[in-house]
């Protein structure tokens, strides 16, 4: 299984390459697309099989009559799987990130830090 170090250092690399990110509107009639700027990554302190993010995104089409360019934030996190085809591998989180305390301060601290959080 790959480290969350090796996990960080790949999805990074993935990030810089690929910039554009899809999403599915909530209507499910379309989709809207953002440019990711930038983002940080923190691994839980006492769950290293779970990293958070923290991504600065810039909207770039919408299904909506929304502005271009608009900065919104999205605070996630990838978990490695334990049942089926995701198992021992890392997966984008399904729900509501639960961040210990400790961890919470910490990402905010570091995504102001590296200039994420604008």
């Amino acid at each position: 299984m790959e480290t969350y170090k090796k996990f960080i250092e790949r999805k990074s690399k993935d990030f810089a390459k690929e910039k554009l990110v899809k999403m599915r509107d909530i209507s499910r009639k379309g989709k809207n697309y953002w440019i990711r700027e930038d983002w940080t990554f923190l691994p839980q302190h006492n769950y290293k099989r779970k990293v958070f993010i923290i991504e600065r995104l810039k909207r770039e089409k919408s299904i909506r009559k929304q502005k271009k360019g608009e900065i919104q934030y999205r605070v996630g996190y990838y978990i490695v799987g334990k049942n089926g085809r995701a198992k021992n591998k890392w997966v984008w989180g399904q729900f509501c990130p639960m961040i210990p305390q400790k961890d919470f301060k910490k990402l905010i601290e570091k995504a102001k830090k590296e200039k994420i959080i604008l």
